[in-house]
């Protein structure tokens, strides 16, 4: 036999040549990383993984922590991460992960060892129905046959691993699910092999040099046809009235192309924190800016309080016809803030709303898409300033702003403004100034998890860019508060195999915002940092219970609302984060807070820093602190002409 690969191992018996080759094959398919949850089903695919050199296997014990873990993980590398469980009940505390895999478009490969078909439905034990376990909610599923050492059978595993890697990463993107009817026995005792004579090379050892098995070429980003393009920039470009909305997505590759279009266009772009253009932008020093807009959850509480801010409220109706746009490009997931969703849904019904999506899916809830467009939005956005350059009504890119870009880089100015302002003296500590320290203290090429429910929503209002440039990343496919440690560690791992500098070093930090609810949640998740040596600073946000509940109308009934709602479980989490090896530290002040940060990227490891808040009084401070920017802009509204702008919001870097 010839052309084998080193990383291939005489296999012991039939079941060892099978799961060696598949393996094998899913690394050559690009998988190089494994999360794997110890149980005896699993054990031959187990041990090929942890025997291949190629392969890096991270084990976790608790299998839904897991999951998530290696969602992280896959987020942070940009690359497929296998997954492997055990029979039984192992394998449904997956769902949750493959759920958010699913909706957030994360290339994940979920093994899961299963009963042979004798031992199913006759009262075995650890043996439940797992096939199609996860439904809708995997891109492609296969029961793998049962294991044999034949050219056939190896050339079919390795068939089914290249076909399971390339389904997880083909756009859009998500998880997959293999299920592997194992028999017994599990370990690797010795069994009759074909003669080697007569085996195929390319079946059991895999093809020469490392190539892959069945080359699997992706399809070539999806562009609308140039008569279209055409169109469209026939419309856009005598449309001074535009808005970009840029919602949840991975790819920091979209943030030059889509400021280039918006600088085109001459529209203001309202970046979401996990869009990734909330950092500073690289761009020719004499080109004029994009018109960034990130603290517009602050002023767009509801359209009628800005149209009051503007006018007397007897003009409002006029008020917001001047205020409304004409047309609307929106990019990416739907955005976090509802205050923008419910400005969405007013002037969506009035004005043509076209969404650029790449994932093939309907990425539209607010269904009044006046046209969606199926297209890679790098290649849409390059393709368009392109186009738009040679177009007769091309706009210079060093002109001044449009009335209607100082409207917007006004408002965004005073929101700003009067919210550093008055964060600075509130008496008490505030959750949304945490993010308004970290845009001040992260290093360059950090990581920002937000946890669900309160943690994102205030990074969307308060976190308005940084200095520097970081990645800013959230589970916001299904926005569930499970899993978020797990997924934030996933992150911290990837960063220590694929973030390093010239030096070795893994550059930048890893931190993750969360609040008590979802921290006690997947606190089994922080085993993962001690196993593995990870380094992540979670801030803690501790307000004793479920603060998003005391915002929304449940908290108008108080009879029940602390038991049904506000769920207080007065935990000290800190004999908890110490059982994991981890530092705990309770903040009193913000100058403590910088320190306590300060101290945990030099010491590295894991970190729990703790903001005490209460709940009713954070609830206070959101009213305050929006009814402080409503009178900004009032006062702004009513003086007889707008003072000169200082800075360009154009640059998130004037943001701290």
């Amino acid at each position: 036999m010839s052309g084998g690969d080193p990383h291939v191992l005489e296999p012991e018996n039939a079941l060892y040549a099978y799961a060696g080759a598949f393996v094998d094959e899913l690394c050559r398919a690009g998988v190089r990383h494994a999360v794997v949850c110890p149980g005896s089903r699993s054990t031959p695919l187990a041990l090929a993984l942890a025997q291949h050199s190629s392969i890096r296997v991270w084990i976790h014990i608790d299998e839904r922590s897991a999951a998530f873990f290696a969602l992280g993980m896959a987020k942070g590398l940009y690359q497929p991460v296998a997954l492997l469980c055990t029979s039984g009940t192992a394998a449904a505390n997956f769902y949750p992960a493959v759920i958010e895999a699913k909706l957030s478009q994360v290339p994940l490969v979920v093994l899961t060892a299963d009963r042979p078909h004798e031992l199913r439905d006759c009262g075995a034990p650890q043996a439940v129905d797992q096939n199609r376990l996860y439904g809708q909610h995997v891109k492609w599923y296969m029961e793998a046959a049962p294991a044999l050492a034949t050219n056939e059978s190896l050339r079919y595993i390795r068939t089914l691993a290249a076909r399971a890697t390339a389904a997880a990463v083909a756009v859009p993107a998500g998880p997959v699910h293999l299920n592997f009817p194992i028999s017994d026995p599990l370990t690797p005792v010795p069994g009759p092999l074909m003669p080697a004579p007569q085996r195929e090379a390319a079946a059991w050892a895999g093809r020469p040099s490392g190539a892959a098995f069945t080359v699997v070429n992706a399809a070539e980003p999806a562009t609308p046809a140039p008569e279209k393009l055409v169109e469209l920039i026939g419309v856009l470009s005598t449309t001074k009235r535009g808005l970009i909305i840029a919602g949840p997505q991975p790819d920091p590759g979209l943030v030059k192309p889509l400021t280039q279009l918006a600088r085109s266009l001459g529209y203001p772009l309202l970046a979401d924190p996990l869009s990734q253009l909330r950092v500073p932008l690289e761009d020719a020093p004499s080109a004029r800016q994009a018109i960034m807009v990130m603290a517009y959850d602050a002023f767009l509480k509801s359209e009628s309080e800005l149209a009051e801010a503007r006018c007397d409220p007897d003009h409002q109706e006029d008020d917001e016809e001047e205020y409304a746009p004409d047309v609307i490009l929106r990019f990416g997931a739907m955005p976090t803030s509802k205050a923008l969703l419910l400005y969405l849904q007013r002037h969506a019904r009035r004005c043509p709303l076209i969404v650029i999506t790449s994932t093939g899916s309907w990425d539209e809830p607010t269904q009044l898409a006046s046209e969606m467009i199926h297209a890679d939005p790098v290649a849409f956005c390059t393709n368009m300033v392109t186009l738009l350059a040679a177009h007769p009504t091309a706009r210079a890119t060093s002109r001044s702003p449009s009335a209607w870009e100082q409207h917007w880089q006004a408002t965004e100015l005073i929101t700003r403004r009067t919210l550093g302002d008055s964060l600075v003296v509130l008496p008490e500590l505030f959750e949304g100034r945490v993010f308004t320290e970290l845009a001040r203290l992260l290093p360059p090429e950090s990581t920002l998890f937000g946890g669900n429910s309160m943690p994102v929503r205030d990074m969307d209002t308060f976190f308005w860019g940084n200095r520097v440039r970081i990645r800013i990343c959230g589970n916001r496919g299904a926005n569930g508060i499970d899993g978020v440690v797990s997924s934030a560690l996933g992150m911290s791992a990837a960063r220590s195999e694929g973030r390093t500098s010239s030096s070795g070093k893994v550059t930048g930090r890893a931190v993750l915002v969360i609040g008590d609810l979802s921290f006690y949640h997947d606190s089994n998740g922080l085993l993962a940092a001690l196993l593995h040596r990870l380094d992540l600073t979670i801030i803690l946000v501790n307000n004793d219970g479920g603060g998003i509940f005391s915002f929304l109308p449940q908290s108008a009934f108080p009879e029940h609302f602390e038991q049904l709602f506000g769920t207080p479980t007065g935990l000290d989490f800190r004999p908890l984060v110490q059982m994991y090896g981890g530092h705990f530290e309770r903040i009193q002040n913000w100058s403590e807070f910088e320190l306590a940060l300060q101290n945990s990227w030099q010491a590295g490891g894991l970190w729990v820093i703790e903001v005490v808040t209460n709940r009713n009084t954070n609830v206070l401070m959101h009213r305050q602190l929006r009814q402080q920017v409503r009178q900004a802009l009032q006062k702004s509204r009513a003086a007889p002409a707008a003072a000169p702008l200082e800075k360009s919001l154009s640059r998130p870097e004037s943001a701290s």
